[in-house]
């Protein structure tokens, strides 16, 4: 009684066909260029780096995330270390987000 509808034969079909790829132009990213982020800590004595994050409003695992490349779990403990070594300051913490700012 009011059992599974059959499917037909051409619908079985376009449901195993792999569906062909759209090119999008803002999309269109080298082979070589996408992959999985980096799973290093940047380096804490870079001069370079903390002149990136002097330069930021405020700082969050994310950001540092996308703009380093890193893992957000490798953000986190990278923004927790600067924290204690002082180049940043915790501004506000709750469950999900924590947000730091530059030390002056």
């Amino acid at each position: 009684m009011g059992g599974k509808k059959k499917r037909s034969i051409k619908s079985i079909e376009k449901t195993q066909k792999p569906k062909p790829k759209k090119k999008d132009e803002k999309a269109a990213v080298l082979p070589g260029e996408k992959g999985v982020p980096g799973i290093t800590l940047p380096n804490l004595k870079d001069e370079e780096l903390s002149r990136e994050l002097r330069k930021m409003k405020y700082i969050t695992p994310h950001s540092i995330g996308s703009r380093f490349n890193v893992r957000l779990s490798i953000a986190r403990a990278f923004l927790k270390e600067m924290d204690r070594k002082g180049v940043i300051s915790l501004v506000s913490r709750s469950r999900n987000l924590t947000v730091y700012k530059p030390a002056n």
